[in-house]
């Protein structure tokens, strides 16, 4: 197929009908604010009172948004799958139990194959929470809640395809899933315990202690020591640093390349200098109970490379860098 070169005129249109959709789907999402009450609050209550899990089902593009919805509940600490709808009606319905709650996604809410199995649903026992954007719908008014996903108009020039309709029911379930993690005071380290192998885990499960070098490996020398020895030690270690420790393992300085490149800048004759005029006093540490995302944070914010890691008596107990940290990528 010949390529043809491409239409300024058509290109400049594109720009111009983009913007267009993103306004129209920002507009749809912003009204359901206005129409957030007394029927969301009856599904999360709902919800809450239920002991079994939530059924999320759709079919078309709305069967697409059912699906996400159920990943992102179950994310944030509501028992959630999806189930399709047409696949429903031939043996899945066999999943759903009297505890459950359904929620059933159509824009118009009377897809067919929706409406064959709400019967089956109630006949089960379990609730019914319909998302839909027709309150006058077969879908809605067989609901015990329903929740108005209505939009003024779709996104798509020809008002036909579904665009600003499913972004609204993708935000309207985001809201109801928001809703239900903070009414279960779902936090950050339940999120973690969801997410144990994606860089979220990383960052909210591991630990200094997980991460950092022990103290056998951490350079180190006494507070009396020379330069050269420090210089040394650096050198051995390869942590571009070393801990200066007094007594009972106390660190009380660090020397470490950026002490010495700032010596030399001032003119310091380091074959002369004592320890206590080129180490940093008071180096900056951290417990190795805390998180290693903490480390980072320090680390960060202070622009440096070394972190000592000391006990609840202040004693060195081991030491990080960035590259560690990058290592396990907590960062």
């Amino acid at each position: 197929m010949k390529s043809t070169p491409p239409d300024p005129a058509r290109t400049r249109g594109a720009v111009i009908l983009a913007r267009r959709v993103l306004r129209i789907e920002a507009d749809a999402v912003a009204a359901l604010a206005e129409r957030i009450g007394a029927d969301f609050e009856r599904a999360v209550e709902m919800i809450l009172a239920r002991h079994g899990r939530v059924i999320v089902t759709g079919i078309g593009k709305s069967g697409h948004i059912a699906r996400k919805l159920a990943a992102t509940l179950a994310s944030t600490g509501t028992p959630a799958y999806f189930v399709h709808a047409a696949e429903a009606a031939h043996g899945d319905l066999g999943m759903i139990t009297p505890e459950d709650v359904v929620i059933a996604l159509s824009y118009s809410g009377a897809s067919e194959e929706l409406l064959t199995i709400v019967p089956l649903v109630k006949r089960q026992g379990a609730k019914l929470i319909a998302m839909t954007g027709r309150t006058d719908s077969p879908l809605a008014r067989e609901a015990d809640v329903h929740l108005d996903a209505a939009v003024s108009e779709e996104a798509c020039p020809l008002n036909l395809a579904p665009t600003a309709s499913t972004t609204a029911a993708l935000a309207l379930g985001d809201a109801l899933a928001v809703a239900l993690l903070d009414a279960r005071g779902f936090g950050a380290d339940d999120f973690a315990r969801s997410h144990p192998g994606g860089a979220l885990g990383r960052r909210l499960l591991t630990h200094v202690s997980d991460v950092m070098r022990p103290a056998g490996r951490v350079p180190r020398v006494q507070e009396d020591a020379s330069v050269a020895a420090a210089l040394l030690e650096m050198t051995r270690g390869g942590m571009g640093m070393t801990a200066i420790i007094g007594a009972a393992d106390v660190p009380i300085g660090i020397f470490t390349d950026g002490d010495l490149r700032r010596a030399l800048e001032r003119g310091c004759d380091i074959r002369s200098a004592t320890l206590a005029e080129v180490m940093s006093r008071n180096p900056r540490h951290i417990g190795p109970d805390a998180l290693a995302v903490a480390a980072a944070e320090i680390m960060e914010r202070l622009r440096i490379s070394q972190l000592l890691v000391v006990d609840a008596a202040g004693a060195l107990i081991g030491a990080l860098t960035t590259h560690d940290l990058m290592q396990a990528k907590v960062i």
